[in-house]
């Protein structure tokens, strides 16, 4: 009897060794197969939105793009006079000095020296502009804004263009925002029209039609009626 309860107990010890073993061997399989699940999920999951990450290549051919996009680009550039010049005969100077010195007359008259010497100025600048022709200067239309020698105006600063007869000159009128200079006035030089409109044309508004103001009326009356020099046809 003593016998097989000693038996009994050393079967039962090596019975909970073994549940022992085996429950460690079951935890360490749960283990690696949860940890090898884990990675499955992961590469999976890796490779279902690796092909929505951007590419090295396809990065640099973006940002080469992009630089593209943002050089500055240069549409036109010309060398043309300052401003609208013709030169005058002596006409011109002779019919001015006369009117000049009866206007002096009549101030004197009446007593006007300070008007007398405005007068006097006035055509001492008139003289000047005629007789002086202007330097060439350097013009550039790009796609960032349009310089003019050593000044830069960028789009956003100007306003629209026209194009206008002056001298006998077509010359092209921008319009600006500010107040100064409120106008910028380029000749065109050896540039045809048609082709700076095109350049303009996607950067500033077109004007088709410019109302003369009071000044400019009187003045073209005054030179068609009387006229400073005959016109050379």
């Amino acid at each position: 009897m003593s016998k097989s309860r000693h038996y009994k107990k050393i079967y039962e010890k090596k019975n909970a060794g073994g549940w022992g073993i085996r429950a460690l061997k079951s935890l360490l399989l749960f283990l690696f197969l949860g940890a090898l699940t884990s990675v499955v999920v992961v590469v999976a999951v890796f490779v279902y939105y690796a092909k929505d990450l951007p590419r090295p290549e396809k990065g640099q051919e973006e940002h080469s793009s992009d630089e593209n996009q943002h050089e500055v680009k240069t549409l036109l550039s010309w060398t043309s006079a300052g401003r609208p010049f013709r030169k005058r005969t002596k006409q011109y100077y002779l019919t001015s000095l006369l009117i000049t010195f009866l206007v002096e007359i009549v101030l004197f008259l009446f007593s006007q020296y300070m008007l007398m010497v405005l007068v006097v100025s006035l055509v001492f600048v008139a003289f000047a502009l005629a007789t002086v022709p202007p330097r060439n200067f350097q013009y550039r239309l790009s796609t960032e804004g349009i310089t003019i020698e050593d000044h830069f105006f960028l789009w956003q600063e100007l306003y629209d263009f026209y194009f206008k007869k002056r001298e006998g000159i077509e010359v092209l009128h921008i319009r600006t925002h500010a107040l100064i200079p409120g106008e910028l006035t380029i000749t065109l030089g050896d540039i045809s029209k048609d082709r700076i409109k095109s350049a303009l044309l996607p950067y500033l508004p077109y004007r088709e039609v410019i109302k003369p103001t009071f000044m400019e009326k009187s003045g073209d009356w005054l030179a068609r009626n009387f006229p400073l020099e005959k016109t050379i046809k």
